[in-house]
């Protein structure tokens, strides 16, 4: 498996609640681009219309070497699920609160693009303080530990 982009951002704003792993729908020149590492998550995520799933906002670079069928940079891309998987999602969803982030994108071992989505709630501004505290405090157990022993 060859990790492609991560998204630093998800851990940090997001409480991750369940994972899936889902292809995405590309054209020539966007899986070009893909294998040279030019792609940006950040700021990505997914939404669901008519019974389908959606990444918005994902940035993959022009190909270099493309010509005029170069690909648009921010275009929204399918994701392929199952059915059942997308109903489930999109009950979920309506949930208030609840959002479906892009965390990785990357080459499975038969050379696929995949794209793998959470289903994550958002993080108070008090809830990254106790997570950085936490942080914190374990860092200096450990450091405390070592020189124990």
């Amino acid at each position: 498996m060859k990790i492609v982009a991560t998204n630093s951002k998800a851990r940090r704003n997001y409480d991750l609640l369940d994972r899936f792993e889902c292809g995405i729908e590309l054209k020539g020149t966007e899986v070009k681009s893909l294998r040279a590492g030019s792609v940006n998550v950040n700021d990505a995520y997914c939404i669901v219309r008519h019974g389908e799933i959606f990444v918005e906002n994902m940035h993959i670079a022009p190909y270099r070497s493309g010509n005029i069928f170069n690909h648009d940079p921010l275009r929204r891309r399918k994701l392929l699920l199952h059915k059942r998987e997308i109903i489930r999602l999109s009950s979920k969803l309506d949930q208030k609160g609840l959002a479906l982030i892009p965390l990785k994108v990357y080459f499975n071992d038969k050379g696929r693009a995949k794209l793998e989505i959470a289903l994550a709630k958002g993080k108070h501004l008090y809830d990254k303080r106790e997570d950085i505290a936490k942080r914190d405090q374990e860092r200096e157990m450990r450091k405390q530990m070592k020189y124990r022993y």
